[in-house]
């Protein structure tokens, strides 16, 4: 089924768009600290996050792919993540020649308190919206979210 779909007046996307770049910008800048905190770099901390996020192992040209970095780079940041005791490299049980990198269990959950701030904002920010608002905030963030990650997995590299 095809979601309906309106016309959106220049102005309001340009404002739409203004509001996103500012929220990329100051959610960027709170992963940087958060970052900081954790002893990582901010692409250490987002590769650790994207590891996560995959649901399970991933191998090192697989992180590269995904994050645009070079494979010497992703080796780099493997280590850093492996020093500090959030990820570990593994065989794959499936081909003992390729290395996979997975989460070292627990470690998300040693830095769940840099983010208690950030949901407890969220749960502020929420409050202020009735449930039928927070539907259609929650249907944007999710075709946004899909349109981004089309785009991401789907074209790792840069044009």
């Amino acid at each position: 089924m095809t979601e309906k779909t309106y016309p959106v007046p220049e102005e309001e996307l340009f404002r739409f768009a203004e509001l996103g770049r500012a929220s990329s910008t100051l959610t960027v800048l709170r992963h940087a600290r958060i970052a900081e905190r954790m002893g990582l770099s901010g692409t250490d901390h987002k590769t650790f996050d994207l590891v996560i996020q995959s649901g399970g192992p991933l191998t090192a040209g697989r992180i590269a792919e995904l994050t645009s970095l070079s494979t010497g780079a992703v080796t780099g940041v493997i280590d850093r993540l492996e020093k500090v005791g959030l990820a570990r490299r593994v065989r794959d049980p499936e081909d003992r020649r390729k290395v996979l990198v997975e989460v070292v269990p627990g470690a998300a959950q040693r830095f769940a308190p840099l983010f208690e701030s950030a949901f407890d904002a969220l749960r502020d920010t929420l409050a202020q919206f009735s449930p039928v608002e927070r539907k259609a905030i929650e249907r944007y963030q999710n075709v946004m979210l899909e349109q981004l990650r089309a785009e991401i997995m789907h074209n790792s590299r840069p044009a």
